[in-house]
């Protein structure tokens, strides 16, 4: 199957469970693998024939930006339920939400969660 992919759409958020997450916010990002059929956008060069990248950039960020909830699994799934919401074409998707601020009681690089959902 062919693929959108877009990596690193960032913002601040105040997703989380303790008050301080939410009181303070801090930087998430998403990557995206969406799976589409691109032979047509391929061989007639339209926009119409794919997703418009812009959009799902922007729908992205209104999660991240959006009504805090406690888990960055919660914010995957709303990212999935959004695409295929919004883009009729997208077949398949994959969300990894990167929280490189978790507060876990360790210095560590990042926490990620990663989803796979069809329709």
């Amino acid at each position: 199957m062919d693929k959108i992919i877009l990596t690193g759409i960032s913002a601040i958020g105040f997703h989380g469970v303790h008050d301080f997450e939410r009181k303070n916010g801090q930087m998430f990002s998403v990557d995206l693998e969406i799976g589409i059929d691109l032979s047509k956008a391929g061989k007639n060069d339209e926009l119409s024939e794919t997703i418009d990248y812009s959009a799902v950039v922007g729908k992205v960020i209104s999660i991240l930006t959006g009504p805090p909830v406690n888990l960055i699994e919660k914010v995957a799934e709303l990212v999935s339920e959004e695409i295929f919401k919004n883009f009729l074409q997208a077949n398949s998707v994959i969300v990894v939400v990167h929280k490189p601020e978790a507060p876990v009681g360790a210095e560590i690089l990042d926490v990620a969660v990663r989803i796979e959902r069809s329709r």
